[in-house]
């Protein structure tokens, strides 16, 4: 077990088998190379992707299958290849996601560039998926009188 200090969730140990290696890091974070992925709650669709050596550093992340079904795109052999996926069994795949103005109801996922885990080898990825019909802003609700 490793001993690590966050922000969010205070001091927490990390089964080292669960930590995260992103070899290239994330775009706009490429120094942030080790994460943990952790349960907003049991019942929740919500993570948090928790950088290890930034405390204060964590995404919100969720499965785009619960409110993207229809999602879908090509890892392409290069990904494939850094990340060591053999079968697709072995991916978990998230989206990133924004609150804007701390309003959920306004929640967006970024579905142009997916995080690609191999829980196999614990490799990850964030692809940016060219020539793509998706954007950096999917409404995960949709929109309310409210919200206009």
């Amino acid at each position: 077990m490793k001993k690590v200090n966050t922000l969010r969730f205070g001091e927490i140990d990390i089964d080292e088998g669960k930590i995260v290696h992103f070899e290239d890091g994330i775009p706009a974070f490429e120094e942030e190379h080790e994460f943990v992925i952790i349960p907003y709650d049991d019942e929740s669709p919500y993570v948090f992707l928790q950088s290890l050596s930034t405390p204060d550093l964590a995404f919100l992340m969720t499965m785009p299958f619960v409110f993207f079904p229809e999602y879908e795109f090509e890892l392409d052999d290069e990904s494939q290849a850094k990340l060591g996926i053999e079968e697709q069994e072995e991916m978990l795949i998230y989206s990133l996601l924004t609150i804007p103005g701390g309003k959920v109801s306004e929640m967006t996922a970024n579905l142009m560039a997916p995080v690609v885990v191999n829980t196999t080898n614990m490799q990850a990825r964030q692809l940016v998926l060219d020539k793509s019909r998706y954007t950096t802003k999917h409404r995960l609700f949709p929109e309310t009188k409210e919200d206009k």
